[in-house]
């Protein structure tokens, strides 16, 4: 900008891609010297250049050649004194265009070199120049060097913004770069291995789980110096015995009566740690539950919860970020990935979590968020859960972590160069299971299970169990839906009978809580396709008065259908293929049965049965699918 350009204050300068690393420090440069600055780039990218200081006039795409005549309009026809450039094609054309008083054009991009001769015949008083930085020589290079280290000494320029990429990931780093999504720079970050002389800090080190983490540390990682940090500290139950068994181990290990969450407080314990024994690691296993549906949540609830993890993380990021760690390890939650009925905050919380860990890494910093599943240890949080909140997590898919296994998942995850791990131990055959008898199925998990085309199209309408009523009599209706009802209200409860709950007993009575309650109404939702609120099974307090509910809601005896006494019997036999397990063989067998029955009947009636089983328009969307299911053997 000065040696080759020699831009001076007043002049005008246009910067392409303004919002890259190399266009962020032109930009910078241009306003030391005391140009006004335009820039060009993608309009996704238009955010960054305002908060660089561009106004809307001095803006426009880097993918279109309109900034001609936007810029030309924006200066009164004037254009630039100076265009610095790195595109390529008509671009170049337009922005040599941006000269029409004359001026320098330098070219940094080299995809589109111009001969300077021919350039300054098409474009008088224009000097065109492509050049690279070793041009300069090494004297000068030092000089500018030297310049610019005065420059940030004193303020008038800064740092460039970047976006760190674990080495490991330098492949998508430069598919990244190369689809110009970035901003500023980009950074390939190198893992540190933990320092073994340095303090490893573990919060909520005396907890049933951090006990078995600091065990961990000690024996497999080799950590010789330990901090455990809880609000008991010492107090807590089992702390003197664990420090005294990592001791007989080698480590020297503390225990501290620290809350976390108060940074003065945790600014003390890090300050506090010997010079000689840095610190070198963060563990953060520490958290609480408060769980409850959103309208529950108060805020002090929610506080509550975020304390551990929002508030606490934010602390021990801020005050280790000049520290140099090796390791910033926090135990999240699959709550925070996945959802969870009934921990909105809970969800919240580690949500954060997770997303801190990725600014962490973007800044260039260790950092891995563990969205643990469930832990087969009794640990302080799920010290409470009740049988219906041990069955809903199974139902989830998720099944207990045992320890050996979570510490293996424990050194997978430090070991991965991303900034999120999920460690869960998936159970997709009771997911599936369990999708079947009409639970709902975490978004996320959908493409890991195929369900089967039935369930899929009654969780979406209804229709299966509307046609099946249609074919029965009223007591015989209300009976059925009181069967799903009561089916699945035990299954919410973890009952594997439904004789443990009462058609007549209310909701209440039988341990549904508001968490219960919305999950038995989105099962019901799921198999209905009805519409229904979430305080429907307080509004109708027991199975049968909810199974009429249900009933008038399906409204089965208006189904244009009829009670024609054959299309009964067809419901009633469609009900028995749908309830009735079978092997292949059998079902093959039955295939067969109802092909030779739909050829029978359609010749009977004087329809050829190829002309039947293309009668698109009168087929049903289930009659369809069970033909392709049948014919492809799915």
């Amino acid at each position: 900008l000065r040696d080759l350009a020699g831009l001076r204050a007043g002049e005008s300068v246009l910067i392409h891609a303004a919002a890259g690393g190399v266009g962020m420090a032109a930009t910078q440069l241009a306003r030391h010297l005391g140009a006004r600055v335009f820039g060009t780039a993608s309009p996704g990218k238009w955010g960054v250049l305002r908060e660089l200081g561009f106004d809307d006039a001095g803006i426009a795409s880097s993918r279109t050649a309109d900034f001609e005549e936007q810029f030309l309009t924006g200066t009164s026809g004037a254009g630039m004194d100076v265009v610095l450039d790195c595109l390529a094609g008509e671009l170049v054309d337009a922005s040599l265009r941006l000269l029409p008083r004359g001026g320098r054009f330098i070219e940094m991009g080299k995809t589109d070199i111009r001969d300077a001769g021919v350039v300054a015949g098409e474009h008088p008083g224009v000097a065109y120049q492509a050049f690279d930085v070793f041009d300069a020589g090494l004297d000068r290079i030092q000089q500018m060097l030297v310049e610019l280290a005065r420059l940030f000494e004193t303020g008038a320029v800064t740092p460039l913004p970047f976006a760190a990429w674990d080495v490991r990931r330098a492949p998508d780093a430069f598919r990244h770069m190369s689809q110009a999504r970035h901003t500023g720079k980009m950074v390939l970050s190198v893992p540190e291995p933990l320092d073994l002389e340095g303090t490893v800090v573990l919060t909520g080190g005396t907890g049933s789980l951090g006990a078995v983490v600091a065990r961990h540390l000690v024996g497999e990682h080799g950590v010789r110096h330990l901090v455990l940090a809880s609000r008991r500290g010492p107090n807590a139950e089992g702390a003197r015995e664990l420090v005294a068994e990592l001791g007989a181990a080698g480590a020297t290990v503390t225990a501290v009566a620290c809350d976390v969450t108060n940074r003065d407080a945790l600014a003390e314990l890090l300050a506090a740690l010997p010079a000689e024994h840095p610190l070198t690691g963060v563990v953060h296993t520490a958290g609480v539950l408060d769980d409850g549906v959103i309208a529950t949540l108060t805020p002090e609830r929610v506080a509550a919860v975020f304390a551990p993890k929002v508030t606490a993380v934010r602390h021990l990021d801020e005050l280790t970020r000049e520290m140099d760690l090796s390791m910033f390890a926090v135990f999240s939650s699959a709550a925070g990935v996945f959802g969870s009925a009934g921990q909105g905050n809970y969800g919240a919380a580690n949500a954060f979590l997770d997303g801190w860990m990725a600014k962490r890494r973007a800044d260039g910093l260790p950092g891995i968020a563990m969205a643990w599943g469930l832990w087969e240890q009794t640990t302080g949080m799920t010290a409470n859960l009740s049988q219906a909140d041990q069955a809903r997590m199974s139902r989830g898919g998720l099944l207990p972590i045992d320890v050996a296994e979570g510490m293996r998942l424990f050194d997978t995850a430090l070991r991965m160069p991303t900034a999120l791990a999920v460690p869960i131990k998936l159970d997709l055959r009771g997911l599936r299971a369990d999708a079947t008898a009409g639970g709902s199925v975490l978004p996320l998990l959908r493409a890991l299970i195929q369900t089967g085309r039935r369930q899929a199209q009654a969780g979406e309408n209804g229709s299966g169990l509307t046609a099946r009523l249609v074919s029965l009599t009223p007591q015989e209706q209300e009976k059925l839906l009181l069967d799903l009802v009561l089916t699945q209200a035990a299954t919410v409860l973890g009952y594997t009978e439904i004789t443990n709950v009462e058609a007549h007993k209310a909701f209440n009575d039988a341990g549904f809580d508001s968490l219960t309650s919305v999950e038995l109404r989105n099962r019901l939702r799921e198999a209905t396709g009805l519409k229904l609120a979430a305080t429907v099974v307080f509004d109708y307090p027991t199975p049968l008065a909810l199974a009429r509910h249900l009933h008038d809601g399906l409204k089965p005896a208006q189904s244009p259908t009829g009670t024609h006494p054959l299309l009964a019997e067809l419901s009633k036999l469609e009900a028995r293929l749908v309830e009735t397990p079978v092997n292949d063989s059998i079902r093959a067998q039955v295939a067969t049965r109802l092909q030779v029955l739909l050829t029978t009947w359609s010749t009977a009636n004087g329809t050829p049965p190829g002309d039947a089983a293309l009668d698109f328009d009168a087929t049903s969307d289930d009659d369809l699918f069970d033909l392709i299911d049948t014919t492809f053997g799915n």
